[in-house]
């Protein structure tokens, strides 16, 4: 399920929620609530697969500029073969299948900065999405805990995975590079 799908749920639950006369609280549907957040902790894993398809289309990418590379180094060395022959023409022949080379090194290295950039810009609007739905989520939950402990009840633990540790959920909190800029 689409990520933006269920942050736009758990926003309606919001909205649904029965709001306290005289007070900026709301009720929200804890149950509801609780299963639109596991939905999003099952829908994370898929926006990160689709970051590790893009790592493999840049890998295809720079293995076909490397193969590109190779064909390109061996058609100007066979050329350069053919040319051995007449003295006067090596040196040419060399200093052609150098030019190739460096051009087929150079091509390869744009396409590989470019599959980069690729990757880094797919995976810069991954993190910012992941970081709006961690501050909103967090939001959501800072609001519930408020709404218990408004109404004089002891309000509900944050739910850490089993998986997570303290200190995980502690380095999740700092802000990230970007964020910092």
């Amino acid at each position: 399920m689409d990520i933006q799908h269920l942050i736009d749920r758990l926003e309606d639950l919001i909205d649904e929620g029965r709001h306290m006369p005289f007070s900026k609280f709301t009720m929200i549907d804890e149950e509801r609530a609780l299963e639109i957040i596991d939905q999003m902790r099952i829908s994370i894993p898929e926006e990160i697969e689709k970051a590790t398809r893009v790592l493999a289309q840049r890998d295809r990418i720079l293995a076909q500029a490397n193969e590109e590379a190779a064909r390109v180094v061996q058609q100007a060395r066979d050329r350069g073969e053919q040319l051995i022959d007449r003295e006067a023409m090596v040196q040419a022949a060399q200093s052609r299948a150098a030019n190739i080379i460096e051009q087929a090194r150079q091509e390869a290295e744009g396409i590989t900065t470019d599959a980069d950039q690729y990757v880094l810009d797919n995976l810069g609007t991954l993190e910012q999405r992941l970081a709006k739905i961690l501050s909103e989520v967090r939001a959501g939950i800072q609001h519930v805990h408020e709404s218990g402990a408004a109404q004089g009840s002891q309000p509900p633990q944050t739910f850490v995975p089993p998986t997570a540790n303290r200190e995980t959920v502690a380095v999740e909190n700092k802000p990230n590079e970007k964020e910092a800029r």
